[in-house]
C-alpha cells in the first residue's frame, strides 16, 4: 500500500497511456460503497506495489535491527510474536489519492478517489525494541527498508523510507504482522510491514527486513526526491507526510455501468460516509447538493476507538426532482479544511480537493442516465 513514486511525464489527454493501465490492472482502490464498513474488508482495502510482491518464507525471515545502536537485535517473526502484542485501527491513505483530478496529469497510478482503507493491524511497538537495541544519541533518523526491488529514476533500489526518531519511538508506531485477525497477505507485506498511523501510505514500509538507525539524514530515492510537493524539477519540494483531512461519501441511489452517474428516487435519502485526517481528530464535515454553492452540516457518529481510523457522518437529503452535484468536505480539530479545488504538483500528490458525485433524481424511482451498456 506503499504510493507509486514520482513520475517521468504528464499524460497530454484523459485517456490512460499504457503505462498507467499496466499499473492500474496490478494495483485496486476500494470501492466507494465500502465506505460503509468501518474495518475494510482485507479484499476491499486499497492495495498499491511499487515493484513485484516478493515470496518471503516466514520460517527463516529475520529482521535485523542494526546501525546506531549499541546492541543490535535479530529476529524472527516468533520472536516478534512473542513481545507485547497491540492492535490498533488505522486509515490508512494514498499519497496519490486523487491524482487523476489534476491537470496535467502525473503519469503514475492514476487514482481517483478510492485509495484508501481502514484495518486493524496488529503487531508489536517499535519503540521498546529501539530501546532495547540502545540508540545512540547521534541518531536522528531511522530507516526502514523492504525486500521489493525495482528501478526508479534509474536507479536500482530496495523500497526503503525514513522518519524522524521522535517520530520512530513515538507509542502507536507498530512492526505489524496482521491484519484484521489474519496474518498479512503477501500483498499486503507478509511477514512483517511498518505502521505509522495518520502518515500518507508510502511511510509504511512492507516485507521489512532491516530497521537502521542512522547519524545523518536518509538520502534514498524514496525519501529525498520521491514523495515531495514540487511545483517543477527545479523545486526541492517539501515532502509529505501527514495524511490531509478528506471526507467521502457512500454514493447513492444505483449507478450507470459505463459513466458511474447515480439514480435516486424522489424522497428521503440518506447521505452517508466517512473522514479522516492525520493532523488530528475531525472536528466537522459538510455536506451540498449544489456543487459546493451553498453547505449544511452533517451529523457525526460517535468517536471511533481509534484516533487514527475514520469517523462516520450522516445527512439528510430531501430529494427533489433535478439533476444535483453532491459534495463533502471535512474539517479536523486543527482547522484544517478540505479546499474545493486540489493544488497542481509534479506528482498528482496530496489532491484532498471535494468529492463530487453527479446524481439524477427522478420522480419514478431510479434509473441510471447514460449510454446503455452494449450486449
Amino acid at each position: 500500500m506503499a504510493d507509486a513514486d514520482i513520475t517521468s511525464g504528464f499524460a497530454s489527454s484523459d485517456e490512460l497511456t499504457p503505462e498507467e493501465l499496466q499499473l492500474a490492472t496490478r494495483n485496486h482502490g476500494m470501492p466507494l460503497e465500502a465506505l460503509r464498513y468501518g474495518i475494510t474488508p482485507i479484499g476491499l482495502h486499497y492495495l498499491l506495489i511499487h515493484y513485484d510482491i516478493p515470496v518471503v518464507d516466514g520460517d527463516t525471515w529475520t529482521l535485523e535491527v542494526g546501525g546506531r545502536v549499541e546492541r543490535p537485535l535479530s529476529l524472527s517473526l516468533v520472536d516478534l510474536h512473542q513481545r507485547p502484542q497491540r492492535t490498533l485501527l488505522a486509515t490508512m491513505e494514498c499519497a496519490g489519492n486523487g491524482r487523476a483530478g489534476l491537470a496535467p496529469r502525473a503519469l503514475s497510478q492514476p487514482w481517483l478517489l478510492e485509495a484508501v482503507g481502514t484495518g486493524a493491524w496488529t503487531g508489536t511497538p517499535l519503540g521498546p525494541l529501539l530501546a532495547e537495541a540502545g540508540l545512540h544519541r547521534d541518531a536522528v533518523e531511522v530507516v526502514f527498508r523492504g525486500l521489493d526491488r525495482g528501478i526508479e529514476g534509474g536507479i536500482e533500489q530496495e523500497f526503503a523510507r525514513s522518519l524522524p526518531v521522535e517520530e520512530a519511538i513515538g507509542d502507536d508506531v507498530l512492526l505489524a504482522y496482521e491484519l484484521n485477525g489474519q496474518p498479512l497477505p503477501p500483498q499486503h507485506g507478509f511477514p512483517l510491514r511498518l505502521l505509522v498511523p495518520g502518515w500518507y501510505g508510502m511511510t509504511n514500509v512492507k516485507w521489512l527486513t532491516t530497521v537502521t538507525a542512522v547519524a545523518e539524514p536518509f538520502a534514498g530515492f524514496q525519501q529525498a526526491r520521491g514523495y515531495h510537493l514540487r511545483r517543477d524539477e527545479a523545486d526541492r519540494g517539501t515532502p509529505l507526510s501527514r495524511m490531509l483531512p478528506r471526507a467521502l461519501m457512500v454514493p447513492p441511489g444505483i449507478p450507470d455501468f459505463l459513466s458511474r452517474r447515480r439514480a435516486v428516487g424522489v424522497g428521503p435519502c440518506r447521505l452517508e460516509g466517512r473522514a479522516w485526517s492525520g493532523h488530528a481528530p475531525i472536528s466537522a464535515v459538510d455536506v451540498s447538493t449544489d456543487g459546493g454553492s451553498s453547505w449544511a452540516p452533517a451529523e457525526l457518529d460517535p468517536s471511533p476507538p481509534s484516533r487514527w481510523a475514520w469517523r462516520g457522518w450522516h445527512w439528510g437529503w430531501e430529494a427533489s426532482p433535478g439533476e444535483f452535484e453532491l459534495c463533502c468536505r471535512a474539517r479536523d480539530e486543527a482547522g484544517n479544511q478540505q479546499p474545493l479545488d486540489g493544488v497542481w504538483n509534479m506528482g498528482g500528490y496530496g489532491n484532498n480537493s471535494v468529492q463530487r458525485v453527479a446524481v439524477t433524481v427522478q420522480d419514478t424511482g431510479p434509473r441510471p442516465q447514460g449510454r446503455p451498456e452494449r450486449a
